[in-house]
């Protein structure tokens, strides 16, 4: 008789260069999804929309996630590379645009990363 084992995949690791996923501000229940999906990306399960899309304004391999909560909708930015996830910034969405400032933020946490690695 055989017997099958369940091996979890590999997971990319997670880090967070900025922001965190606590409640509060996230409900209980916007964090466990925003967990959820990230540990989907960590598997190399690539999301789409409304999940999460493309984001190129950033750089290459990065995404916006959006995560919906009782009052607000989540911003979750990610780059996926090829040995770790790593979130570069997390804010509510107010506007259709994401700010300037903050996406120069998210492209010198990105960049300090790749020095620190490199």
């Amino acid at each position: 008789m055989s017997h099958s084992t369940y091996i979890p995949p590999e997971r990319k690791p997670l880090y967070f260069l900025s922001g965190e996923i606590k409640t509060p501000p996230f409900s209980t229940s916007a964090r466990e999804e925003a967990g959820d999906l990230l540990r989907s990306v960590q598997e190399g399960n690539p999301l789409v929309m409304p999940l999460s899309r493309p984001l190129p304004s950033l750089g290459r391999r990065c995404h916006e996630l959006r995560v919906n909560d009782e009052k607000v909708t989540w911003r979750i930015l990610y780059r996926v590379d090829p040995d770790a996830v790593l979130v570069c910034g997390i804010f509510a969405k107010r506007s259709a645009a994401i700010q300037k400032h903050f996406l120069d933020a998210c492209r010198r946490r990105l960049s300090l990363w790749d020095a620190s690695v490199s």
